[in-house]
């Protein structure tokens, strides 16, 4: 557990009795590649920190053709979070793509340590911040962004996902066809 006391030190200090209770509320679980955490119309009660492993969140449409939100991967927090939040059902699918271990916090132990050490809430008030800016640079970089431009962002912020992601998966996050995202990615291997 001293990966996650070392994540949220990053932001806020815990004393050892501090940490001591909300290691008591998270609970390790593994799952394997190509898993469905979340399924949607899923009760969804738990966040998920990842530990180890790479998931994408991802909706799909009336003709079931997949659109994908958002990758996560080592540190970083995932989950449908509308639906964790509100208690409503997971309009949303979240997938492994790798084997992936993550710490679980349900719903009440998120409240009951908030509650407990005030101090959290800064703490998951900075990660929502984090997320909110990420979804609106998404955003934007869907709406304004030529196909040149969202892959060489992506490069840019990102560039370990380009090795683990497949191709195919990488194109559909980006709104491209395979074969524009391999001469992307050619063009980018000469430079």
């Amino acid at each position: 557990m001293n990966i996650l006391r070392n994540h949220i030190e990053k932001i806020i200090t815990l004393t050892d009795e501090e940490f001591e209770l909300i290691d008591s509320c998270f609970h390790s679980k593994k799952y394997r590649k190509k898993d469905l955490v979340i399924k949607e119309n899923d009760s969804v009660s738990h966040v998920y920190f990842i530990v180890s492993g790479l998931m994408k969140l991802y909706v799909t449409d009336r003709d079931a053709k997949e659109h994908i939100i958002s990758f996560s991967m080592e540190d970083w927090w995932e989950t449908d979070y509308m639906a964790f939040y509100t208690e409503s059902k997971a309009t949303q699918f979240l997938q492994c793509l790798e084997d992936t271990e993550v710490l679980c916090l349900s719903f009440s132990d998120y409240q009951k340590l908030n509650e407990a050490i005030p101090k959290l809430e800064h703490f998951f008030l900075k990660k929502a911040i984090g997320g909110h800016i990420a979804n609106q640079k998404r955003i934007l970089s869907l709406l304004t962004y030529t196909a040149k431009e969202k892959y060489e962002q992506l490069l840019h912020s990102y560039p370990s996902l380009l090795q683990r992601i497949p191709k195919t998966v990488l194109a559909n996050y980006l709104g491209l066809s395979r074969e524009t995202l391999s001469r992307f990615f050619v063009e980018s291997k000469k430079m």
